[in-house]
């Protein structure tokens, strides 16, 4: 099936007949894998992809352009009042004379229609994973389902003290404290009418409801008898017993022959949870893709999980181990009809933002718009799921849910919605079947966030809050205000907390409530999950239907949090609070006469410095986009390009008025150069910066990202991560 002419001085394919050269590991996947179970020929795509990027890329960088502008205004003004005290009102006036803060316009309601339950119904975890990484996008979307006995007893949540620890082998101990967590779990989320799950030594099956006999010889109930949703085995001696509350499942399951089972009461061996009810599959901030090679790696793992016979085999513990989807769950209703319930995550796949261009395609010898060429190849794969030709479905509404990073203000949302009914007519699609996620992570979307859900009525189906990148852009917007606050201090200024109730007062005013996610940012400490347990129910209290957590485990403990708050109700309270402030939102962070300390400032150096090196050298060196990193205490971080935009632009926003010198911060560097080379120690594929600096290509990258930080386009990492990791590559080939 071959369609173009091999181009071997750049590894291209030239398609006859067109502008376009595709790399060959990108073409090789499209014509022998992603089109020939559609039966579409090669020659017609590549006129579709180029009538796309012919008709959308200059419009796309019109808006970069209109980005540019607006940033060197905002620079000019900043500086031209540097030696008076910042004026809030003049500045407001300037912003929406420059077209920067837009009129809200009058009132609306979404309208998007064939939404999936797991998104407008059903509030849960959500999962973001590097798509790249097959093992691991596997593991996202099987995490559907998990056991809350394995991740209370693996985790911190059961504390080690008194004979509980971890250990090898199983623990007694342990295992009864993390039995005794979980019927208190029962109890709180499906409680009986009598007695607690505590005291019970026999599930069955009566009359079509839920029959528990208790130690004290007693035949009761649930309390709600409607919680009982199903069962599997025989009614008298089920092996699984399917709870509902506020619209997600718990099963508990039942063996007596298991090592945990015939040792319990009522011979529970588990209790499992619905979790990651929705997983974002990652092309962008957590994905290391530098050119064609890397985003054909992307895209052939999106093919298998649209097709549904993705599978990575790997060595786990000496053992061989290959990773399939799961299958559906089946279950008896209980009137003992067969009924059931998705096996999976509900999927949406983050596409690459405007900025960024890739080498994966060029027209007329120029790279093309990544997230031009996004839209265009996985919404193609995505016709397995929405055609019905795939072995395990995704969407059951025939949607495809694209989640689109980085915009900034309405027009640049308007362009996303218009590049997407592109793509639907080109692939012959019915209109709106591409819905998009808002992020919520540039200023000039947040303070025109009504705006941009207006751009996007017939189509969105999320918006969310992202601290980080959301930081970063608020530092590179100002940088030229003067000094920051400390990165810590960030999280508690009047601007972020109004930002965050911001988001959630514009969605439910919009409508959003019954028909899209409201989602708030990651939990990012993946071994201390005690500590997510007792402060993660704050997003749910804020009136966030899903929220991010960085793995399986994290997820099934986050879901006992939907179980304890319905957030239906709390959305419904919290459309008549008072709508956050807008002035609060634009107010500057600025660390103003707030003395610092010389031990404070080196902190705050040292503890971005290490941040930055210890996330740039997986990058630039071993292709990791995404991964959990130490940080300077030595505590695993899960770290992507948000978190690098935030410490690399508030180490540049101090050396910009002079804060801090250059000597001072290139010495912490390479002081910290060796801190995080310590820690990487024990990796055998890793390179020492410190052994050379100026050789260092990852060293040489976190420099540039640090003292080149104010001209970097709004404060982004990738231009950097990407010219230098192909720069790697080149070097390695050359060894």
């Amino acid at each position: 099936m071959s369609s173009g002419l091999l181009n071997t001085a750049t590894s291209h394919i030239t398609i006859p007949d067109s502008d376009l050269e595709i790399s060959v590991p990108l073409h090789d996947l499209v014509v022998n894998e992603i089109l020939p179970d559609l039966g579409m020929e090669a020659r017609a795509f590549w006129a579709l992809l180029e009538e796309v990027i012919t008709e959308m890329a200059p419009k796309n960088n019109i808006l970069l352009l209109k980005r540019y502008q607006i940033q060197a205004e905002i620079n000019t003004w900043h500086q031209a009042r540097s030696d008076k005290p910042h004026d809030h009102e003049q500045y407001k006036k300037f912003l929406e004379r420059i077209g920067y803060l837009l009129p809200e316009g009058p009132d609306f309601t979404v309208s998007t229609e064939n939404v999936d339950d797991e998104i407008a119904r059903i509030a849960g975890p959500q999962l973001v994973v590097p798509v790249k990484n097959a093992r691991y996008a596997l593991n996202a979307t099987n995490a559907r389902w998990g056991s809350l006995y394995d991740a209370l007893y693996g985790t911190d949540v059961i504390d080690e003290a008194d004979g509980a620890e971890k250990g090898g082998a199983y623990n007694p101990v342990r295992g009864a404290r993390v039995i005794a967590w979980g019927r208190a779990f029962l109890d709180t989320i499906a409680p009986l009418a009598e007695g607690s799950h505590a005291d019970a030594v026999d599930y069955s099956v009566r009359d079509a409801q839920l029959a528990v006999k208790l130690t004290n010889g007693n035949l009761t109930g649930l309390a709600t008898p409607e919680k009982f949703a199903g069962y599997n085995g025989r009614a008298d001696a089920p092996a699984e017993i399917l709870l509902e509350n506020h619209n997600l499942h718990a099963i508990i399951q039942i063996d007596p022959s298991n090592p945990v089972g015939k040792d319990d009461p009522a011979h529970v061996k588990d209790i499992v949870l619905e979790s990651a009810v929705t997983t974002i599959q990652d092309c962008e901030d957590s994905v290391a893709a530098a050119d064609g090679e890397d985003k054909a790696e992307v895209y052939r793992n999106w093919l298998g999980l649209m097709r549904g016979n993705l599978t990575d085999t790997f060595i786990k513990n000496g053992k061989r181990m290959t990773r399939t989807l799961n299958p559906d769950l089946h279950f008896l209703d209980p009137k003992g009809q067969p009924m059931t319930l998705h096996g999976r995550s509900l999927l949406l796949v983050r596409n690459v933002g405007h900025l960024m261009t890739n080498e994966a395609v060029l027209l007329k010898g120029q790279e093309v718009p990544e997230g031009i060429l996004d839209a265009v190849i996985t919404a193609t794969i995505a016709l397995y799921d929405l055609k019905g030709l795939n072995q395990l479905r995704n969407s059951r509404k025939g949607s495809m849910y694209i989640v689109k990073p980085k915009m900034h203000g309405p027009e640049e949302v308007a362009f996303a919605c218009e590049l997407f009914a592109k793509v639907e007519d080109v692939l012959k699609l019915p209109r709106n079947t591409l819905k998009i996620g808002i992020m919520d992570e540039e200023r000039r979307t947040t303070v025109n966030l009504k705006a941009c859900i207006r751009e996007a009525r017939e189509r969105i189906i999320f918006i969310n809050t992202g601290f980080l990148d959301r930081t970063g852009d608020e530092i590179h917007t100002s940088m030229e205000a003067g000094v920051m606050v400390r990165k810590e201090a960030m999280k508690h200024e009047n601007w972020m907390k109004a930002y965050e109730n911001w988001n959630v007062d514009i969605g439910l005013a919009c409508g959003l409530q019954g028909v899209a996610q409201i989602g708030k940012g990651m939990w990012p400490k993946p071994d201390l999950m005690k500590e997510m347990v007792d402060g993660k129910q704050a997003h749910l209290e804020a009136g966030a239907n899903t929220a991010w957590v960085p793995s399986p485990t994290a997820a099934t403990l986050h879901a006992t949090h939907y179980h304890k708050v319905l957030v239906s109700e709390v959305q419904d309270r919290l459309k008549h609070r008072k709508r956050a402030s807008l002035d609060d939102i634009l107010t500057i962070p600025l660390l103003g006469e707030e003395n610092i300390s010389e031990s404070d400032i080196q902190q705050e150096l040292d503890n971005n410095c290490q941040g930055i090196l210890g996330y740039v050298v997986r990058w630039v060196e071993l292709g990791i986009g995404c991964s959990k990193v130490p940080d300077i205490n030595d505590i695993g971080l899960m770290e992507d390009r948000a978190t690098l935009r935030i410490s690399s632009q508030h180490v540049a926003n101090w050396l910009r008025h002079d804060f801090v010198r250059r000597t001072h911060v290139l010495e912490t560097l390479k002081r910290m150069a060796e801190v995080v080379d310590r820690q990487n120690a024990g990796d055998p594929e890793y390179k020492p910066m410190s052994a050379n600096f100026d050789e260092s290509i990852a060293f040489q990258a976190a420099c540039e990202l640090v003292f080149g930080g104010v001209h970097h386009p709004n404060g982004y990492t990738e231009p950097v991560l990407h010219r230098r990791r192909i720069e790697m590559k080149a070097a390695e080939r050359a060894r």
